[in-house]
């Protein structure tokens, strides 16, 4: 595949999203299985750059701390191995950031090319004549990197869900909201009402969880993040804590965050911040998308959260947050 410039990372990624899937599917059955755990990303570089300069704006973009956890925690987990050893298994990593440096080049850029040795894989290339050019770059362009690696994670857990759902939390939600809504498999439905879905995934030591509610819109009030709060706090209150009378609520030691975004034409709002039990000792992060199912003039809400006193939370919070990824409302007059 051709190298891209990062310029064009958004078009890059509609494209890979659409017109390469076919082309991936055919040459995923015939590689490896990626390795390395999610959100690990292995870089190629020389020790040069990776003790100077270069080295340190990478790590500087690639490790910074991930807001609204309870513990601090990098973006990514990041191994760092010179070119002469990237053999073998390490080839066949999920996440490759390669540092050329290459005199006779006129300019820094980065190319991506997905499934080259194993799959499903996204290597970057990022290349520049020299050291200046290449912390230049990654300076003005450390938020496309950031995207294009996690769009790459997110796919990876959207595709999953897609093929090994929970039909039960799935057809739950369905029935409930009219909405669909792919599930990872794991996933069970912890209760269910005609204007609430409670749906929690168990481990050993952790758990994520999810709830959705919906109740009438009453105008863009509905939606500011006041109006959110007041709704989280009162359906949260239905997720019982462990001992008696106790219940899920948000903590305001650091009040949550609030921001509008667009997904697929769709406008969402997103609450960030942590909850915790009233009447007991839990918390932990949680992560809320609301918006308005214009079919049924009804405010519609995802509301995920994640539990795990003894492990680090990064991955299990990525996990809730790519279930918006798999809402699909109706399209108008369908219903």
């Amino acid at each position: 595949m051709k190298i891209f410039r990062i310029l064009f990372f958004a078009a890059f990624a509609a494209v890979m999203a659409t017109g390469c899937d076919a082309f991936q599917k055919l040459t995923r059955s015939r590689l490896k299985t990626a390795q390395g755990a999610p959100y690990e990303l292995l870089v190629v570089c020389g020790q040069r750059e990776w003790t100077g300069e270069v080295g340190d704006t990478l790590r500087a973009v690639l490790t910074a701390p991930i807001a609204y956890l309870n513990q601090t925690e990098p973006l990514f987990d990041v191994l760092r191995v010179r070119a002469q050893d990237f053999t073998g298994m390490l080839a066949d990593h999920r996440n490759i950031l390669k540092v050329v440096e290459d005199p006779a080049l006129a300019e820094a850029s980065v190319g991506v090319q997905y499934d080259l040795t194993a799959a499903p894989q996204i290597v970057l290339t990022l290349q520049g004549p020299d050291d200046r050019a290449i912390v230049e770059y990654v300076s003005k362009h450390r938020a496309e990197l950031v995207q294009v690696l996690e769009s790459a994670e997110r796919k990876r857990a959207v595709d999953f869900a897609a093929s090994f759902g929970a039909p039960q939390v799935e057809k739950a939600v369905r029935q409930t909201f009219g909405v669909d809504m792919a599930v990872p498999r794991g996933y069970i439905l912890a209760a269910g009402q005609d204007d609430f879905i409670w749906a929690r995934y168990e481990y050993p030591t952790a758990s994520q969880g999810f709830f959705v509610y919906s109740y009438p819109y009453d105008g863009p009030a509905s939606l500011s993040a006041e109006a959110l709060l007041q709704a989280r706090n009162r359906f949260a209150a239905r997720i019982p804590g462990p001992s008696d009378g106790s219940y899920m609520t948000t903590s305001m030691v650091f009040p949550p965050d609030y921001r509008m975004f667009r997904l697929e034409g769709r406008l969402w709002c997103e609450l960030r911040g942590f909850w915790d039990v009233e009447g007991d000792f839990m918390g932990g992060p949680f992560v809320s998308y609301t918006t308005v199912d214009t079919a049924s003039n009804r405010v519609f809400t995802l509301d995920c959260y994640v539990y795990s006193p003894k492990l680090h939370k990064r991955n299990f919070l990525r996990g809730v947050e790519h279930l918006l990824y798999g809402v699909k409302f109706p399209a108008q007059g369908s219903r």
